[in-house]
């Protein structure tokens, strides 16, 4: 696959999915619109898209603040005038009871950044897509089709949500040439538990339950989903689009993390 000439913005690009998406799609040609709020982090993504010979554009911007999301599209327009494919991959996964005290701020919290954010950008992206009949990868999760466990209604209720939006914009978009598609990752050894805040015993257990979780008994890495967004948003993948993809080493065939 080639990507020559080819614009590619992602947000969450710091770590993980986001940054393994955008150090991919560098070493095929694309010129990357990198996203992010952790400055340091960011920088490393970045010196690794150049090293493949990409042009990175770093943006360090918040997406749940419309002002920054409005900057985001500027400055990749500004830099690269036009824009070729949209990842929306940033996302929290903070967990708690619908019975907690902060019930209601975790839930509008993970709805911003995981759901609203993807939205909006969409929404301030699409006409730059309909003119170079573009792709847009919403990364989403097993958990917006399974029920996984106890305490995070927020999370998968969002990505549920963010699989119908994939759906809803792929219908409207077609007629325009553009192609909606969403990503649905099981278990991938990210830093979105660290960044949960808790503590490193407790995320060992956590990966080692989500290992067993799996048919394969495995956990995927950040590239493996990057390699399916690049097939999807490649000629390869033409004829697809609303489509939900389930990458997560059988996780489903097994109940997902209840069993």
């Amino acid at each position: 696959m080639n990507f020559s000439n080819k614009v590619v913005l992602v947000t969450g690009a710091s770590s993980g999915i986001g940054a393994a998406i955008a150090i991919k799609f560098s070493e095929q040609g694309a010129k990357v619109a990198l996203v992010g709020r952790n400055e340091t982090k960011l920088r490393n993504v970045s010196k690794k898209c150049a090293d493949s010979g990409g042009e990175p554009l770093v943006i360090f911007a918040d997406i749940t603040n419309d002002d920054d999301t409005k900057r985001i599209i500027s400055e990749t327009i500004g830099k690269f005038g036009k824009l070729d494919v949209l990842v929306n991959n940033a996302g929290i996964g903070t967990s708690a009871s619908i019975t907690a005290l902060q019930a209601m701020d975790v839930f509008d919290k993970v709805m911003a950044t995981n759901l609203r954010s993807a939205v909006y950008m969409t929404h301030l992206c699409v006409g730059y897509l309909e003119e170079t009949k573009g792709n847009i990868i919403n990364i989403s999760s097993i958990a917006g089709l399974e029920v996984l466990g106890k305490q995070i209604f927020a999370y998968s209720t969002s990505k549920a949500a963010l699989d119908h939006f994939t759906r809803c914009i792929a219908l409207e978009l077609a007629s325009k040439g553009v192609r909606v598609n969403s990503v649905n990752p099981g278990p991938v050894k990210t830093d979105i538990i660290e960044n949960s805040g808790y503590n490193e015993a407790y995320e060992q257990i956590i990966w080692e339950t989500m290992k067993k979780a799996t048919a394969l008994d495995r956990i995927a890495e950040p590239e493996e989903i990057a390699d399916l967004v690049l097939f999807l948003t490649s000629d390869k993948a033409k004829s697809i689009t609303g489509s939900v993809y389930v990458t997560d080493n059988g996780t489903l065939l097994k109940g997902g993390m209840k069993n």
